[in-house]
């Protein structure tokens, strides 16, 4: 999922994806140490989206903050 889809949801939204990738990752993570994982990129694209969901809600948060000041 990239950017510009994530910025169209609400944060809710986002924190449930979220929640969902976490999750994701932490199988695939069981699946490496089992041997089960044959893509090991995915644990790399799982990480990334991770990090984009939480940067775009610290991102949205800080902009209700900012707009609340004014």
């Amino acid at each position: 999922m990239n950017a510009t889809e994530l910025r169209q949801l609400s944060v809710g939204e986002i924190e449930d994806k979220l929640l969902d990738a976490r999750e994701e990752l932490m199988k695939f993570r069981f699946q490496q140490v089992t041997g089960q994982l044959t893509d090991t990129s995915q644990v790399r694209f799982v990480r990334r989206d991770i990090a984009r969901m939480s940067t775009i809600i610290k991102e949205l948060e800080a902009g209700a903050e900012l707009e609340g000041d004014a």
